[in-house]
């Protein structure tokens, strides 16, 4: 059983950074092949993707939104994929939520599309205010 749990989420000023976490169980991250995915929906607006890595090549994709200031990475040892969010703007403000997509595939060009996510976490609240 794939399970996901993410966590790092807060409150934090403008220009601030905080740590996403998304601990995994039921993926080996060294010998299984999947993609994990970032994902967050602001209130009245649609889920929408962030970030993703693929564990088959570590290639990683962003949102043109949070590209240079959100960094997606993993711990193998912990099975674990972290999302770095640095220079946050108050449109930030969201449910956070990992997910992962069990195939082969390469994200260099894209992510897969949020129907492809097989597993999905509970989601870790982000406000950026002052």
């Amino acid at each position: 059983q794939v399970q996901l749990v993410e966590s790092g989420g807060g409150l934090v000023q403008p220009g601030g950074s905080l740590r996403l976490s998304c601990v995994t169980s039921g993926l080996t991250f060294t010998s299984d092949y999947y993609v994990i995915g970032w994902f967050r929906q602001a209130p009245g607006k649609e889920r929408e993707g962030v970030s993703c890595v693929s564990s088959s090549d570590g290639s990683t994709n962003y949102a043109d939104s949070v590209k240079g200031r959100f960094t997606i990475s993993r711990d193998n040892a912990k099975n674990t994929v972290f999302l770095q969010m640095n220079s946050l703007k108050p449109e930030d403000t969201a449910v956070y939520y990992c997910a992962a997509d069990r195939r082969i595939t390469t994200v260099q060009t894209i992510c897969p599309v949020i129907d492809d996510y097989d597993y999905w976490g509970q989601g870790t609240h982000v406000t950026v205010s002052s």
